[in-house]
């Protein structure tokens, strides 16, 4: 008897997880723009450490032990037929192709800035928008961060122990930054970025001109609509959270009004049998916080329900956002719990028991060392 079909379409940490979960009891099909993993997660560290970002953070899918069972395809998905419950794609080479689906699994993600994009590309273009980013920052003696969520906030200090020498500012609209963690994150972490020589500017909220880019660093005066005069920086670093929902390809009645794909506390897109939805493009909560709690796991539990007639679970999201703001610095990891509570782990433990052992093996099932580095 042949295993039931499940297309995964977006193969971001949402979407890989979800695969990797049912390699060994579906025919798995991945669809990916990347030729691998390219998180969109420590903004900060990519743009200031991009290599050791990348040893953590991009991850070729061959490298993956359970995805060996699982077929990827690298391209982009382009439609989709609900009632044929068939999905279509464009790969890499320009050529079109459709796969059948017993279940469809939406995980397409946001764009946000110049580091999530649904762009296709090859390893090449990633290295190069890696290093284009990184290059522009390091030849600039001012940059100017607008935002205040964990993106920007992280950006400012990793930039600046990159680069004490460089004036970095961080702009955000309210009386503190990160307004969606715990109060007291923001009061350790401000602390942080003022021993490091951050310049913090509250009550600044940008204009954004009609069709202005936010997915490029720019170079022009920033204009802000709180009064203040305008700003002026070599770098300017967009990281506002105008996330747009990667969902160009979807029906308008899967979507809600900002175009993030409607689903029911179970994961299942709203009017669907054979649909779910996780990660930031999954409508599960204001926070959207499947892509960051582990709701892979419980994806993948209830679709194996749902294959065989049984009763599904609820996805409960967390009040608040949990986890690192900076990302790994010389003295560890941080990470800050929902109730703002930060708890160090020292980077001997990061290097020999959280990366090895709780990421690479627990979380992801296994990842192999990479081959020898290119000449």
């Amino acid at each position: 008897m042949s295993k039931p079909r499940v297309v995964v379409a977006g193969l971001g940490d949402s979407g890989l997880l979800t695969a990797i979960h049912l390699a060994g009891d579906a025919d798995v099909i991945g669809i990916g723009t990347k030729p691998g993993m390219v998180s969109g997660q420590e903004l900060g560290l990519r743009l200031a450490r991009p290599d050791f970002w990348a040893k953590h953070h991009r991850v070729p899918f061959e490298r993956y032990r359970r995805l060996a069972g699982v077929r990827t395809v690298h391209g982009a998905v382009t439609g989709i037929d609900p009632a044929g419950r068939t999905v279509s794609y464009k790969n890499a080479d320009g050529m079109t192709g459709s796969e059948p689906y017993d279940v469809l699994v939406i995980a397409t993600g946001v764009t946000n800035g110049f580091w999530r994009n649904p762009d296709v590309q090859t390893e090449s273009e990633v290295d190069d928008a890696v290093a284009t980013a990184h290059q522009t920052l390091a030849g600039a003696q001012s940059i100017a961060i607008i935002g205040g969520g964990a993106a920007s906030v992280g950006s400012a200090a990793n930039l600046a122990d990159a680069w004490p020498d460089k004036q970095i500012d961080l702009y955000f609209p309210g009386e503190a930054a990160l307004p969606q963690h715990h109060r007291g994150v923001w009061q350790r972490v401000s602390k942080l970025l003022v021993d490091r020589g951050v310049g913090l500017h509250p009550g600044h909220r940008a204009v954004i001109p009609a069709g202005f880019d936010l997915d490029q660093i720019t170079h022009e005066p920033v204009e802000w609509s709180t009064g203040q005069p305008a700003a002026q920086a070599d770098a300017v670093v967009w990281a506002v959270g105008r996330v747009r929902p990667n969902s160009d390809w979807l029906p308008s009645e899967l979507l809600d009004e900002g175009g993030f794909v409607r689903v029911d506390p179970n994961l299942r897109v709203t009017g669907q049998d054979a649909i779910f939805a996780i990660g930031d493009i999954a409508a599960t909560d204001p926070l959207r916080t499947s892509a960051r709690n582990r709701a892979d796991k419980l994806l993948a539990r209830n679709i194996r329900a749902h294959l065989k007639g049984g009763k599904l679970q609820p996805y409960k999201p967390p009040r608040r956002r949990w986890g690192s703001v900076v990302g790994t610095q010389d003295n560890g990891l941080t990470v800050f719990a929902p109730n703002g509570k930060g708890y160090r782990i020292p980077n001997w433990s990061v290097d020999t028991v959280l990366q090895p052992l709780i990421v690479r093996r627990g979380i992801y099932g296994g990842i192999k060392k990479p081959s020898k580095e290119k000449s």
